[in-house]
């Protein structure tokens, strides 16, 4: 179950609605557990983004699946999540207008003030959310959208301090670097040894190749 709840969570829809300023370059946030307990078993990592304001490509470490790989088109609304296991090179389908959406999980209200991040200059939200014991601060920038994340939606503006609640435990995200330069589109393409799959083709492999797996181990006993 963790490592389906990886998969969706990386793959998850947005949706954007207000006219920002558009962003051509790299975001790079840090990213560390808030649980006490954890916090010596899971390092702080790094997610980074690119894009040209058309596509996207994040990329993010984690535990279960190690380094993960997601490109999207955000016009399309469509993506790949890029993925190395020990049966091939995946690149996992994801057509986000065919999906359902569910209920935005967050409520929030702004809050007087602001804070520089990284040299910009960001705006304050009390945000509330079923796993959160309290209400957290999460810092915004309102001229960029929030369409360059993959894992939220709704907020007024870029988030570049924020909480996701996960089966690991809180996880926070703090933008650490914000670069405007070029990025060459073949960055944002699908190298030619992945296999391109649906999400439930992906599953269908895996489970066999568990059984496979499986039925030499008994021949072996």
């Amino acid at each position: 179950m963790r490592f389906l709840f990886s998969l969706l969570l990386l793959v998850s829809t947005i949706t954007f609605g207000q006219k920002q300023e558009g962003f051509v370059g790299k975001l790079t946030y840090s990213v560390q557990i808030v649980d006490t307990g954890l916090q010596t078993m899971i390092p702080v990592r790094e997610m980074v983004i690119y894009t040209n304001d058309t596509l996207l490509r994040i990329e993010n470490e984690t535990d279960q699946l190690g380094m993960q790989v997601v490109i999207k088109h955000m016009a399309l609304n469509k993506s790949y999540l890029l993925l190395h296991t020990p049966v091939a090179n995946y690149a996992i389908q994801t057509d986000h207008n065919t999906e359902k959406v569910d209920t935005f999980p967050y409520t929030f209200k702004k809050k007087f003030g602001r804070t520089k991040i990284c040299g910009w200059k960001a705006k304050k939200l009390m945000v509330k959310h079923a796993n959160f014991t309290e209400e957290m601060e999460f810092l915004y920038f309102k001229n960029l959208s929030v369409k360059y994340l993959n894992t939220l939606e709704n907020f007024p503006g870029l988030p570049v301090k924020y909480y996701i609640s996960s089966v690991d435990g809180t996880y926070l995200y703090q933008l650490t670097a914000i670069d405007r330069m070029d990025v060459e589109k073949d960055y944002f393409g699908i190298p030619s040894d992945f296999k391109k799959v649906t999400f439930d083709q992906f599953v269908d492999e895996m489970l066999i190749h568990k059984e496979q797996q499986e039925k030499e181990r008994l021949k072996e006993e």
